[in-house]
């Protein structure tokens, strides 16, 4: 059973401030604001029930099972200068602590529950024209990805980014450049990281192709604040590769896809401590991925299932996705040295509102850790 321990924790203060705005349904009542056609708004907001069972540790102990409700609050704006220039920024909810996480607990089985936490996660000043996009600041990686296997996109990195896009032959060749500083928390920054990629859509009568290929050079320095097993002070070099085939079943998108990521690096055994030195070869990984719908309007649905095997030091743990994996501490995952499952199944409920379960049936690769996780999200963009 969950508990609620304060019900006037700020996290559920928040939520209902975010619903009432939305009921409301109305400008903010500032002139200047609610008749600028050059300002954009959006806000999202998410709430979660979430339960954890039958896991152990690496050492073999199991843990507690857990019960969470818990919730996410993103607010962004943008503001077009020019025709080609433009701003933009966004906060949302989540520990200082935590580069992966933007969510927080308001109740809990054994009643714990997170502070309070905003982080300004974008930041930036963009340009585009013509097939050319570019942009400072911080913000989303700029690199095609169909999952977060690889980068949470809550890992948001400070930096340059270039983009240039390009019909060749019957598709459409996209070539982009980057170089970052990383999060290290929801606040600082902390080692860099240069990377690349060129995508390639194929449209196919009715089917469309893409592929992706890319290198992520990350750069540790030493001394990082919040990133565990020495992720911040690690180099890592890392091939991503990825393919995804969509067709039309049935008036609803289908799309199969498969990601590979291998980490070039040689690692010496001082390198890789305080993993075990044996993890040194670990640097492999790739996801199997097949799902069909879409949720664009009322009743549209969604069903999917994913395969996932990343080895240790296939991907840096302290950047992919915190979804899967109960392995880590309170505020920072360590998303590597896992395999297994996710199946998926969402219906809209409105153009704006639609609910999603996840069920994750995981397992370590190189220990005996393992768990299970079942996830219920009620989504709310407005």
């Amino acid at each position: 059973m969950i508990r609620v321990t304060s019900p006037a924790h700020p996290a559920v203060i928040c939520v209902a401030s975010f619903l009432a705005a939305t009921a409301l349904n109305a400008g903010t009542g500032i002139g200047w604001i609610d008749a600028n056609t050059n300002l954009t708004m959006n806000a999202d907001l998410r709430l979660r029930y979430e339960s954890d069972w039958d896991s152990r540790n690496a050492a073999g102990v199991e843990r507690d099972d857990r019960q969470r409700g818990r919730v996410r609050a993103r607010l962004g704006a943008g503001y077009a200068l020019t025709d080609d220039w433009s701003i933009g920024a966004r906060v949302r909810t989540g520990s200082p602590d935590s580069q992966q996480s933007p969510h927080l607990t308001f109740a809990s089985g054994d009643g714990q529950q997170d502070s309070f936490g905003v982080v300004p996660d974008r930041y930036f000043i963009q340009f585009k024209h013509d097939g050319f996009t570019g942009w400072g600041g911080r913000n989303l990686t700029p690199f095609w990805q169909q999952n977060e296997l690889f980068w949470d996109e809550d890992a948001t990195p400070t930096g340059l980014a270039v983009s240039y896009e390009q019909k060749v032959a019957s598709g459409n060749l996209t070539a982009t450049v980057g170089a970052f500083y990383l999060p290290d928390g929801g606040y600082d920054l902390h080692g860099r990281m240069l990377a690349g990629q060129f995508k390639y859509t194929l449209p196919m009568h009715s089917s469309r192709l893409t592929w992706a290929a890319g290198m992520h050079f990350l750069d540790g320095q030493t001394g990082p604040t919040h990133l565990r097993n020495r992720n911040g002070e690690r180099d890592y070099l890392i091939g991503v590769a990825s393919a995804q085939w969509s067709l039309p079943v049935a008036d609803r998108p289908l799309a199969f896809g498969v990601d590979v990521f291998n980490n070039f690096k040689n690692y010496t055994a001082a390198e890789v401590a305080p993993l075990p030195a044996a993890n040194a070869r670990e640097t492999f990984g790739y996801v199997l991925s097949v799902q069909w719908g879409q949720l664009k309007q009322a009743n549209d649905w969604v069903v999917g299932y994913y395969y996932a095997h990343i080895e240790t030091l296939a991907v840096n743990a302290s950047y992919a996705q915190d979804d899967w994996i109960r392995f880590g501490n309170g505020t920072q995952t360590d998303s590597s040295d896992f395999k297994g499952h996710e199946f998926r199944i969402a219906y809209a409920l409105s153009k704006n509102l639609n609910l999603m379960a996840r069920l994750y049936l995981v397992q370590a690769i190189t220990t005996v850790q393992d768990g299970k996780r079942f996830r219920v999200d009620l989504n709310w963009k407005f």
